[in-house]
């Protein structure tokens, strides 16, 4: 059971990895001086080139002399039944969990995630 468990993780990680959604922002320098030390994200944030962090949206950020590019760090459940079955978003732990609409302390399973 243990094993399938873990395998089960592993494929879940893979799947997120694999389908998140992305976008990159171009430079948007950053100057101390006349150095160009990072760039500006969409909200107007500065960040340092080598820097990464998660957005409060559950996305996953980095920055590099080219600019800014971030990912979903959740998928998303495509294929469970849906008459039974409601699909809630985790902010906080940016993760959708699939429950059943009767009784949300059940879980429903899913067959397909996308990210």
């Amino acid at each position: 059971m243990k094993t399938f468990l873990a395998c089960l993780l592993v494929l879940s990680v893979s799947v997120t990895v694999s389908n998140a959604s992305c976008y990159f922002l171009p430079l948007n320098p950053v100057k101390r001086g006349d150095e160009i030390i990072g760039s500006y994200d969409m909200k107007g944030e500065p960040h340092e080139f080598n820097s990464h962090w998660k957005t409060e949206d559950c996305l996953e950020c980095s920055c590099s002399k080219f600019g800014i590019s971030c990912c979903t760090i959740y998928a998303r459940p495509v294929n469970f039944d849906e008459e039974k079955c409601v699909s809630i978003f985790n902010n906080t732990a940016c993760a959708y969990e699939v429950v059943e609409k009767a009784d949300h302390s059940k879980t429903c399973e899913v067959h397909e995630w996308v990210g």
